[in-house]
């Protein structure tokens, strides 16, 4: 299985380590044919992108694209769900000028208003101790994803299920009626084969990711790969394989 893009990239505009142009380098290097920048959206604490910078980003890929012709730039985001009712915290005039949207569940956000804050951010937290609070913070985790893919067009949901539980089923479903794909994510272990089988009953497709911080580690899609095999996927499941 060969992949031609890695889609899921950060620099120093959120938390990552290197430049736009650092991590372009690297994804030359490793021999892919495009690579994407995808930062936090500004609802993430102390991670969050300025929504200016996103302008200064897709600035900056522009330039680059004049440089590195020999490999695709794209301008991208991993948005935060910031409400149940599936809100953004990039606006659409913004997303709209992304070649792809990516958008993902993270318990450490500000919601869009103190009772969202409360469901993402504070009950997320108790579930860990709380067992009780498990289907009740799974149904809404799912529902607010679900909610957010009726609202916008996402192209790749990320690490569904990391820090905050999802019915991979029923996500899966929602998803592939949507054209959006869900990332097997190679920067974090939480993803297992069972889930992958579970969300390709449901005929989702499904994006390999590395979550790079550090541009040595764009590209680094291994893991993703051997999960992806291990479940039974094959290139026409994969929206990034050759």
């Amino acid at each position: 299985m060969k992949l031609f893009a890695d889609f899921h990239t950060h620099t120093k505009y959120s938390h990552g380590k290197g430049t736009v142009k650092e991590n372009v380098y690297s994804a030359l290097k490793k021999g892919l044919k495009a690579v994407g920048i995808s930062e936090h959206g500004p609802n993430n604490i102390g991670v969050g992108t300025n929504l200016k910078d996103f302008e200064r980003i897709k600035k900056e890929i522009e330039q680059l694209k004049k440089e590195f012709k020999e490999i695709d730039i794209l301008f991208g985001c991993e948005a935060n769900v910031i409400s149940l009712e599936g809100d953004l915290d990039i606006p659409e005039e913004i997303l709209e000028q992304m070649d792809y949207v990516m958008v993902g569940l993270h318990p450490q956000i500000w919601g869009k208003s103190i009772k969202d804050t409360y469901h993402i951010l504070i009950e997320n937290y108790l579930v860990k101790t709380i067992n009780t609070y498990l289907q009740k913070v799974m149904k809404q985790n799912t529902q607010a994803l679900i909610n957010a893919m009726e609202r916008y067009k996402i192209d790749i949901i990320t690490h569904p299920g990391l820090h905050m539980p999802i019915d991979t089923g029923i996500l899966a479903k929602k998803a592939a009626e949507k054209g959006t794909a869900l990332e097997i994510n190679a920067g974090h272990d939480h993803t297992t084969v069972e889930y992958i089988r579970i969300a390709k009953r449901q005929g989702v497709k499904f994006a390999l990711g590395s979550d790079a911080h550090e541009p040595e580690r764009v590209g680094e899609l291994s893991r993703a790969i051997k999960l992806a095999k291990e479940a039974g996927l094959t290139k026409t499941d994969i929206i990034n394989a050759l």
